[in-house]
């Protein structure tokens, strides 16, 4: 996923003698581009992910240097390599610390290095890196779109993730996210990937179908949640406008599971969306599993309409209140006491209703088995107002 800071320092430790002196927490911070800058005026113009290398010939005084790590924060950079031993000597502490509490990697080569040629060599990363990243995500999309078409995409992925081994899928969105032009919505995307801290080559991530995706190979899902919920929270701080929400779906084995994942997934962030939530892990979402997954819209709403359809017309005809007060009957588990207590009412009231419901619904709703039918009634019920709201 992307060339990184770790990518980087693998190569240039040595070859530049980088040092890495501060904010090792972004280490898999992804890179976009390289940019030389001598003060900050670009910075305005950064999408995210830049890595920004100067010689400090721009910034004599310590101010100077908070003030640009402060732009370079703030714009989402991926770095700053900072070129020592000509115009700045010591990096000075309060940078140091700055970049560790904003995990803002900072990094130094000695003047002796050329810093054209190392700047050539780090875009020839990049550019590689984003045209293997677009091979990647197209054969993803084809296991997800065509998982049985095999030959379309394991071969391809077989040189970067482990075929044979565990995959889940993360969506991650936000309201309007398809509306947006191309430009914004990769900025957003950059943005995104630098929330995503920890996280390497043993996943890709990528635009699809409405959503930002991040197929994880490997992984355990504690972690995968734990980056999630990272994720979001930089995000509501670093864009607190922006309200994401995030869908795990099942971990699945073998890539040509990898539809099943994401069509989870896909379920997981609608219902998170609909709730009103952060983060939705599809299989904790229990009943709610199986309905999200029925194509068939129709034949949900014709089981509501069954169930309850008769007790909604007695309601209409005698203004009575028989679905609600089975909803709570059910809610409760036949509880006669919690249902007067929800809904404000005489205990002899509530048996009264409920067996007038019992007689309208031919059910005496004793067993699990005569309780069901009403219970995914009212789950659909719930889940229709939701659509709708």
């Amino acid at each position: 996923m992307s060339f990184t800071i770790e990518d980087m320092m693998l190569t240039a430790e040595n070859r530049y003698a980088m040092k890495f002196l501060a904010g090792q927490n972004g280490w898999a911070n992804s890179i976009s581009w390289v940019h030389l800058l001598e003060d900050t005026t670009i910075i305005q113009n950064f999408w995210g992910k830049e890595l920004a290398v100067t010689t400090g010939l721009g910034f004599p005084r310590k101010e100077d240097w908070m003030q640009l790590a402060m732009q370079l924060n703030r714009h989402h950079a991926s770095g700053l390599i900072i070129n020592v031993g000509q115009y700045i000597h010591e990096i000075p502490e309060e940078l140091k610390t700055y970049c560790d509490e904003n995990d803002l990697p900072l990094l130094t080569v000695p003047w002796e290095v050329h810093l054209s040629d190392m700047i050539k060599d780090f875009s020839i990363h990049v550019f590689l890196q984003d045209s293997t990243d677009e091979q990647i995500a197209s054969a993803l999309i084809a296991a997800i779109e065509s998982p049985d078409n095999q030959e379309v995409y394991r071969k391809e992925l077989l040189q970067y993730f482990d075929v044979d081994g565990s995959f889940q899928v993360l969506l991650l969105t936000c309201e309007g996210l398809d509306a947006m032009d191309t430009v914004e919505r990769r900025k957003l995307s950059y943005r995104i990937q630098m929330y995503l801290e920890d996280i390497t080559h043993n996943a890709s991530f990528f635009y699809y179908n409405s959503d930002f995706v991040l197929v994880a190979n490997a992984i355990t899902e504690e972690f995968l949640c734990q980056l999630a919920e990272g994720a979001l929270k930089r995000g509501k701080k670093r864009m607190p406008g922006l309200e994401l929400c995030v869908g795990i779906g099942s971990k699945c084995m073998d890539i040509s599971q990898l539809s099943v994942s994401y069509q989870r997934a896909k379920a997981a962030t609608h219902m998170a969306m609909t709730h009103k939530k952060q983060l939705v892990k599809f299989d904790e979402c229990g009943l709610y599993r199986l309905l999200y997954m029925v194509k068939d819209e129709g034949i949900l709403s014709e089981i509501e309409t069954e169930c309850l359809k008769e007790l909604e017309e007695y309601d209409h005809k005698h203004n009575a209140e028989y679905v609600e007060t089975l909803q709570s009957y059910l809610k409760h588990n036949g509880s006669i006491q919690a249902v007067a207590a929800e809904l404000y009412t005489h205990r002899n009231t509530v048996l009264y209703r409920i067996g007038n419901i019992k007689k309208i619904l031919n059910n005496e709703l004793k067993t699990p088995d005569e309780r069901l039918p009403y219970q995914i009634a009212f789950y659909i019920r719930s889940m229709q107002e939701e659509k709708n709201s």
